[in-house]
């Protein structure tokens, strides 16, 4: 720790850094003028960096340059139990592989706090209609996870530095807003702000806080618990200034459904986002998370809001201790980082969003940036012909109502406006249609204490709205099974049916394998489509139905007013209820004793924990970039879905029959998330979403939708993972063509991994999303980029080439790309190298992350 810039902190027992001095010695009055990012991003640098990197770090930020690495030091790694056991999996992995190599195991720990929430394993199998599905569904995931399970108990006590948070508690991100998050750290005797990077692309909800907190892959995030600097270049910070106030009846889901449509046309993909302006001061809290949530939606990598009142007055709500929301105050006023001492901050964008412009919205019906009004929805084109019959399940029906996800639920506006919503339904006799499956799965049990304290969980359960999990459940997938009997009738009738779900995801495939597609609502528009029961409803003027006085009954009937919401707020949301539920969950004292085994005894027949095969295989030998052949080619917006999906496994699927010989029963197949913790499992999850277009399979010259591949030379048309195998047995280097955005989505490692193991070496894009770019890099897979104007289609590929890359690797270096297409011909095309910086290129070269950690650790310790 540098101690030049080292000062006392006002009144508090902690010092803290003067980054104003060390910016301003650099430049007279640059520091005023910094964005709220990079005044964070400075006393990072001031804290930790290098003596002699610092001025020119420095100067990377004063000057908006974007020409030099530099390196920043988060506070702390967040993760879920699914990317995060992954991690850890592939930390045990590599105390093997330090073992077998001489190296003492026990030595490899996270060094920066780490904390671990179990919030992915829970699946709705026992809707919100009945009465005991928290107990049942906790009991159905305890009993599938107990291999998981059995492997994240061992962590605790072998891994040092590391925090986990048991199933049934809540979700990460809603759980690191109340309470995890200090805001302001004080560490050694030190005051600095909090920030920290998550396992999951939804992380920048605490940026509500102030908190720079971004999402990275568990690759990525392994990396930082090692105590290795994540580098960066200065990131593209742009201001967003928000105006106006919000129209009577507007939800922030309604705001942020807007924002996110917004932004995505804004192009925004992979800044640093600052809110500000008299608008945000009609956002409370809760309001602002809803919007820093959505983040990769937009695809922004942050989405920073100032601290003000509005930041003190959550603190306090949330139990904070005193001290600490004094520390916060005192801080941000001495630091610059408060809102009234950033209206001199320059940006070199600037973008303004009009509150009162916003109307009742719902997303779909597969991307959570297609905004559509809620009274347009029926007259669109996008959910085709349909007939309707009042005896029998229409098509277009809602099949899944969930209230679901932290987006939402860290909002007490929208869950007691579905409180009261439901309130209003049971006075007049609506009732939930019988084919909708509902729930209501909270990101934290205070939600529970608050609808009971305002006594709208009765009512929310009379409506089949009970809660059936404190955890993320149809958001990521877990929607469970349907009744047997209506899953038959969609099959039978070939129905066109829906989700509607209080999430942030819709892809396609993603919430359910019956629903053919989804809507993104918020929670009292999810209570109102279950009423409905069909998306191809005019929510807004339709009947819901009739009372017992004969009077039809709309949507503005039973909505509550914004005066109702807020004062059931005032009366019913308490700091008590906070420090009820987080002191006893977060007593987290752990007897490491004498005898641990830092080596895992790793579980023959799991399907769920294997040690991983990173120094074995494909990884084992060179990469030659060479005669590469593509497994795939593909078009724009592929999602980390659609590369390594997380829903429910089939049985008809590679995953579901690999599993059947492994001796599980259908009914415990669970998720593929819930396996990537066995490569053997996981690899059978690549390219396995049946909404997957590979260009390479055509039917009747139209290209065919499923997880199918096309192997060469033969022209064999085969499911994907049998070409897969294929190509795995011949040894058979292969590539990836794609267009723009390419793995926008959710954060997870498996998409870069399940291509890797398979014999990946090289994927061409028009353009990757940020966080699985990374991965990529951490599994030793080079991102290519076409130059603009130059495409598959331009260039006429279609899969029966082969492929060589030729050139040194170096930071965004130009390579080239050699085609050799089946008639002799050669073509060369140049491409953009997206190793973007120093670092990368080193753990590109090194195979990656693991194994470039390996190297390091054997060297330091025999130098030692």
């Amino acid at each position: 720790m540098n101690t030049q810039y080292r000062q006392k902190l006002g009144n508090t027992d902690l010092d803290y850094f003067n980054v104003e001095a060390a910016v301003n010695a650099i430049s007279p009055g640059s520091y005023q003028q910094l964005p709220y990012t990079s005044k964070v991003l400075a006393e990072n640098l001031v804290r930790r960096c290098e003596p002699s990197m610092l001025t020119d770090s420095l100067k990377q930020l004063i000057e908006r340059k974007r020409d030099l690495d530099f390196p920043w030091f988060p506070a702390r790694v967040v993760c879920h139990d699914i990317l995060g056991q992954t991690a850890l999996v592939d930390l045990a992995g590599l105390r093997d592989a330090i073992a077998e190599q001489g190296g003492d195991p026990s030595l490899v720990n996270p060094v920066v706090p780490t904390q671990l929430i179990v919030d992915h394993s829970l699946a709705v199998e026992h809707g919100g209609y009945d009465k005991d599905a928290f107990e049942k569904n906790r009991a159905i995931e305890d009993r599938r996870n107990e291999d998981r399970f059995h492997f994240i108990n061992w962590t605790k006590t072998a891994f040092k530095n590391i925090d986990v948070i048991p199933p049934g508690n809540g979700i990460l991100h809603q759980i690191n807003l109340e309470k995890m998050s200090p805001v302001v750290q004080a560490r050694d005797g030190v005051a600095f702000p909090d920030t920290l990077v998550g396992t999951d692309s939804h992380t920048p909800h605490v940026d509500a806080l102030g908190v720079i907190a971004i999402g990275v892959g568990g690759l990525e995030a392994e990396s930082v618990m090692l105590g290795r600097a994540s580098y960066m270049r200065l990131p593209d910070i742009v201001g967003v200034e928000i105006v106006g106030e919000r129209k009577p009846g507007i939800t922030a889901t309604d705001i942020v459904l807007a924002i996110t449509e917004f932004l995505r046309n804004e192009k925004v993909v992979s800044t640093y986002l600052e809110f500000f302006g008299e608008g945000t001061q009609h956002l409370n809290l809760g309001d602002r998370a809803t919007i820093s949530n959505m983040t990769p939606e937009y695809g922004a990598t942050a989405a920073m809001f100032y601290i003000d009142e509005k930041t003190i007055d959550y603190l306090k709500l949330t139990g904070r201790e005193d001290s600490q929301i004094k520390l916060v105050e005192e801080y941000a006023k001495t630091t610059g980082l408060w809102a009234s001492e950033m209206t001199e901050a320059k940006y070199e964008r600037v973008l303004t969003f009009d509150l009162s412009a916003v109307g009742r919205n719902i997303a779909g019906p597969s991307n959570p940036h297609r905004r559509v009004a809620t009274n347009e929805l029926k007259n669109t084109d996008l959910l085709g012909d349909y007939s309707h019959t009042d005896t029998q399940m229409p098509d277009g029906a809602v099949i899944v109502a969930a209230i679901t996800s932290c987006t939402n639920t860290s909002n007490p506006r929208n869950m007691i406006a579905a409180g009261l919503i439901a309130r209003n339904a049971n006075k007049l006799g609506l009732t939930r249609k019988p084919w909708v499956k509902s729930s209501l799965a909270p990101g934290s049990k205070v939600v529970k204490s608050y609808l009971e304290e305002a006594n709208l969980l009765p009512e929310l359960e009379s409506l089949g709205f009970g809660v059936v999990g404190f955890a993320c459940t149809s958001c990521n997938g877990m929607s469970g099974a349907l009744d047997p009997v209506i899953q038959q009738e969609i099959i039978e009738r070939d129905l066109y049916t829906t989700a509607v779900l209080s999430g942030n995801r819709n892809f396609d495939g993603r919430i359910h394998p019956h629903a053919n597609q989804a809507f993104l609502a918020s929670p009292p528009l999810v209570i109102a489509y279950a009423i409905a029961g069909s998306i191809r409803f005019d929510i807004e003027n339709d009947v819901l139905g009739v009372s017992a006085e004969g009077k039809e009954i709309r949507l503005n009937d039973i909505w509550p007013s914004d005066e109702e919401i807020d004062a059931v707020i005032a009366k019913s949301v308490k700091p008590e209820q906070f420090n009820a539920v987080y002191t006893p969950m977060f007593d987290l004292t752990v007897d490491y004793g004498e005898d641990n085994n830092p080596l895992y005894d790793w579980r023959e027949m799991s399907t769920y924990i294997r040690r991983p095969p990173y120094w074995e295989g494909a990884l084992a030998k060179p990469r030659t970039m060479t005669g590469m052949r593509p497994l795939a080619v593909l078009g724009d917006n592929i999602t980390t879905d659609h590369l390594s999906p997380s829903n429910a496994i089939q049985a008809s699927s590679a995953a579901g029959e690999y599993l059947a010989k492994m001796g599980l029963p259908e009914e415990d197949f669970n998720s593929y998330a819930t396996h990537r913790g066995d490569h053997l499992t996981a690899q059978r999850a690549t390219f396995a979403n049946p909404k997957l277009f590979n260009e390479m399979v055509l039917e009747n010259g139209e290209v065919k939708q499923g997880s199918l591949a096309r192997i060469e030379p033969e022209g064999k048309v085969t499911r994907m993972w049998e070409a897969i195998e294929t190509y795995m047995e011949r040894k058979q280097p292969l590539i990836i063509i794609a267009g723009a955005d390419y793995g926008q989505g959710s954060s997870r490692d498996w998409a870069a991994k399940g291509v890797r193991l398979a014999g990946v070496e090289a994927i061409v894009a028009e353009g990757f999303e940020r966080i699985h770019r990374t991965n990529l890099i951490g599994m030793g897979v080079m991102p290519l980029e076409f130059k603009a104007g130059t495409t598959r289609k331009t260039l006429s590929i279609d899969g029966t080439e082969t492929f060589d890359v030729k050139g040194e690797p170096a930071p965004g270096c130009d390579l080239t790309l050699i085609i050799n297409r089946a008639n002799g011909e050669v073509v060369e095309v140049p491409v953009t190298c997206r190793l973007d910086t120093a670092e990368e290129v080193s753990i590109y070269s090194a195979g990656g992350v693991l194994q470039r950690f390996a190297q390091d650790f054997l060297a330091e310790t025999a130098a030692s």
